[in-house]
């Protein structure tokens, strides 16, 4: 009985003395910017900046809920614990963030840490941030005190149990996986080039879908490494945020242009943008200039393959297009096509370009994971929305269709007209009905509904 005494005893003092530890990290590992700029928060030029740099970082995405009001939170965002929200980042002085100074401001934004020290869910992108230059943060910081509408919304609580709810353990995630960086240029690689990679790994945060995660849910890469992890491809809520890597499964049959026309518009002759890409598009890339655009597209272009991928990507014939003009219907999923695809899509799997996304030749179609185009098959989507391209078309689901029917349909495209990718199973199908089903719901005050509707 001593033993056992003596043994909650030791665990106890453990517990506090990591309890401690962990309320102490925000303090001495992410402090408070000591000496802080004066910002003139009603400079015009400045703000003008911070609204492009605040695009740039697609703050609106986040912290908007679909119908809600610009920036005051609300949008729901599945984790494997629980749903978490997005918070109030409007200037109102009661629940969002009008009082912060700028210092305050600074450390949320590139440390991950709030006013009272309290560490925020890796969800922020604060470890791409953390590299933003100094103006940038500035220039942002007078925009969202200046010229952003001030909401008076609270925040919304997760919906994950206690005890994984207590957020004093998240400050050790950050001692592990958000070590203070800066950008660090390539001396190898052009100005462009080093430009388009300090937007990518920095305010535009490209790594935060696009690179696996790790055990803690950390990203594996921040930058592009030997490991070949960064921007290799990540699965986020039922989404497969494709290879942006210059590798056959990524973006090896992508143009330059075809970079810059999918960023601008989401989509190009062959495909097009939806689910959370749409989001981006529709809020944020759309308005990065020419130039930002291109240097992304040129950085990107530059990335070799992930170690034991393919460089390039190569077809097979294409049987599909005479089998379906014959009338030969007798491969599993064949006739479940024409019936339901074929309309928009066609029997040769071109599509029409810009309004209906091809499937032959269509890098998502054959991405190593089929995610997206499971999700996207079953719940439907649409196109993002830009003043570049104003059709935004929409794709219908087919929640209603079996999983062996979806699963037979998917796997005719994934290998038809040259096309070639791992199969999808019935079981595949149900894990995504599972995910589609349990989308957490976004938070939005009825009066907001309304004032939207």
């Amino acid at each position: 009985m001593k033993a056992v005494k003596y043994l909650v005893a030791m665990g106890l003092i453990g517990f506090l003395l990591i309890f401690a530890f962990a309320k102490s990290v925000p303090y001495w590992f992410a402090p408070k910017m000591e000496n802080p700029p004066q910002v003139d928060i009603h400079n015009p030029a400045l703000i003008a900046k911070g609204e492009y740099y605040a695009r740039v970082a697609d703050c609106v995405a986040c912290h908007t809920a679909p119908g809600g009001k610009p920036f005051a939170g609300g949008l729901g965002m599945q984790t494997p614990l629980g749903a978490i929200y997005s918070t109030n980042i409007t200037p109102d002085p009661t629940t969002g963030i009008g009082n912060y100074s700028y210092a305050d401001f600074e450390r949320a934004v590139r440390r991950g840490v709030r006013p009272d020290h309290t560490a925020l869910y890796p969800a922020m992108p604060f470890v791409s941030y953390m590299i933003a230059k100094d103006e940038e943060i500035e220039a942002m910081y007078a925009y969202f005190m200046s010229a952003v509408e001030p909401v008076q919304q609270a925040n919304q609580a997760s919906t994950i149990p206690w005890p994984a709810s207590m957020r004093w353990p998240v400050s050790l995630w950050h001692l592990m996986y958000a070590q203070p960086r800066e950008f660090q240029p390539n001396p190898n690689r052009t100005a462009q080039e080093n430009h388009g990679a300090y937007l990518v790994e920095g305010l535009a945060h490209c790594g935060a879908c696009h690179t696996p995660r790790g055990i803690g849910f950390q990203e594996k890469a921040l930058y592009d490494d030997t490991s070949g992890n960064f921007l290799a491809g990540s699965v986020l809520e039922g989404w497969f945020a494709k290879s942006l890597r210059n590798e056959g499964v990524g973006l090896e049959t992508w143009s330059n242009a075809d970079i810059v026309e999918f960023l601008r518009t989401g989509r190009t002759d062959i495909t097009a943008a939806f689910g959370s890409m749409a989001e981006v598009v529709e809020h944020s890339t759309q308005y990065f200039t020419a130039p930002d655009l291109e240097a992304m597209a040129a950085y990107l272009s530059s990335l070799a393959p992930k170690p034991g991928r393919e460089a390039t990507w190569q077809p097979q014939s294409d049987t599909t297009t005479a089998q379906l003009r014959n009338g030969n219907f007798d491969s599993p999923g064949a006739i479940i096509y024409a019936q339901e695809c074929a309309a928009c899509h066609r029997m040769d799997g071109m599509g029409a370009p810009r309004v209906f996304p091809a499937l032959a030749g269509n890098s998502i179609v054959f991405a190593e994971d089929p995610s997206s185009m499971i999700q996207v098959t079953m719940a439907g989507g649409r196109m993002p929305h830009t003043e570049h391209d104003t059709m935004a078309f929409a794709m219908p689901g087919f929640y209603h269709l079996s999983n062996q029917d979806l699963a037979d349909v998917l796997n005719f495209i994934r290998n038809g007209w040259g096309n070639h990718g791992s199969e999808i199973t019935p079981r595949d199908i149900a894990r995504m009905r599972k995910i589609v089903d349990n989308a957490p719901q976004h938070f939005v005050p009825p009066a907001q509904e309304a004032d939207y509707e």
